[in-house]
């Protein structure tokens, strides 16, 4: 394809757009693909951005976006067999404490093969790099020492920036435009370790369908997709939450109300921190089993979500198990990662 034709070619896309009109399948990947391989100009990469935003973006636009950035990151060889994520949307605003990263560490304790994606703060006070790293965490491991890592301790960081080098072309796209776009919610569908499990929370609960569909797409075998009491991208004990149980290629709307499980209902303000030094306190202390009686609780809340999406029982009987087992801390002594 010549430049000139590559160029009319993007310019009847974002005509396309401009009406109001959905993309196909081979529209939206040739978009993103030159998006994400640096051949798309800033300019029109926001023109892109925007329109999809303006028309209001479907399943295609967010699948063909995942496709390109999983085409375009480091692959992670010789992982197998089950592996769960417990990354969120992020976007919620609410400088809450470091509830996903608690989760996946508890959950390695368990036993259970963590596959733990993300990246530093954006949004929120301290993001799971910035917490993982205050504990000693490396989170410079390469895609090779991925899978011994995991090995040894059930958990590795994949740190977003280091596996996604080709986010570098939109970084200053996002940055010009300064709104919310496609690229918000894509992370948590970016995990180059595919994880076969995934507790998955979304701040904006206009975006669980889009996400649900999408994440069908991605072969997962089985998830929680759910928006959080009080605007939450987790599960909180302020009250149920919405959103969708993903098994088998099926969606199925569901609902996961804290009060039916036995939990505690605490207030938002009481799971809040006020930055990084409060954050890594906090979650030390939770790993510990001696926290915040709020936040322990929703920790034991999300943990049991994942317990019962990686088929150790139902909702209740998860939830029993994973109070009992936060209330101990970390039984595995020595590093965390």
């Amino acid at each position: 394809m010549t430049m000139t034709s590559r160029n009319m070619t993007t310019a009847c896309v974002l005509e396309h757009l401009l009406e109001g009109r959905a993309l196909s399948d081979d529209q939206a990947d040739m978009m993103f693909e030159q998006l994400l391989s640096g051949q798309l100009g800033e300019a029109a990469g926001g023109a892109f951005l925007m329109g999809l935003r303006a028309k209001g973006e479907d399943s295609t636009d967010l699948a063909a976006g995942v496709r390109a950035g999983l085409k375009h990151a480091r692959t992670v060889p010789g992982i197998a067999g089950t592996r769960i994520d417990t990354c969120g949307t992020g976007g919620d605003g609410k400088n809450s404490f470091n509830c996903s990263t608690a989760v996946a560490l508890f959950l390695a304790d368990m036993g259970h093969q963590v596959v733990k994606h993300g990246n530093r703060a954006v949004s929120s006070s301290c993001g799971s790099a910035d917490a993982l790293e205050a504990l000693g965490c490396d989170l410079n491991t390469e895609p090779e020492q991925a899978a011994d890592q995991l090995a040894r301790s059930n958990f590795v960081f994949l740190f977003a920036p280091a596996y996604h080098p080709a986010f570098k072309h939109i970084a200053p796209v996002r940055r010009g435009m300064g709104i919310r776009t496609l690229f918000n919610f894509m992370g948590p569908l970016l995990n180059p370790a595919r994880p076969t499990h995934q507790l998955l929370g979304v701040s904006d609960p206009e975006m669980l369908n889009l996400m649900g569909e999408t994440l069908l797409l991605t072969g997962v075998e089985r998830a929680l997709l759910i928006h959080g009491a009080g605007g939450y991208d987790e599960l909180t004990t302020f009250g149920p939450a919405r959103g969708y149980y993903i098994e088998k290629g099926r969606m199925e709307k569901t609902v996961v109300d804290p009060d039916r499980l036995g939990f505690r209902r605490f207030s938002p303000e009481a799971v809040e921190v006020e930055g990084k030094e409060q954050a890594v306190a906090v979650l030390r202390d939770i790993l510990q089993g001696r926290g915040p009686e709020p936040m322990m609780q929703m920790v034991a809340l999300n943990l049991a979500g994942c317990l019962h999406i990686l088929g150790e029982g139902d909702l209740e009987s998860c939830s029993a198990v994973a109070r009992e087992y936060v209330r101990g801390g970390l039984r595995r002594k020595g590093a965390v990662c």
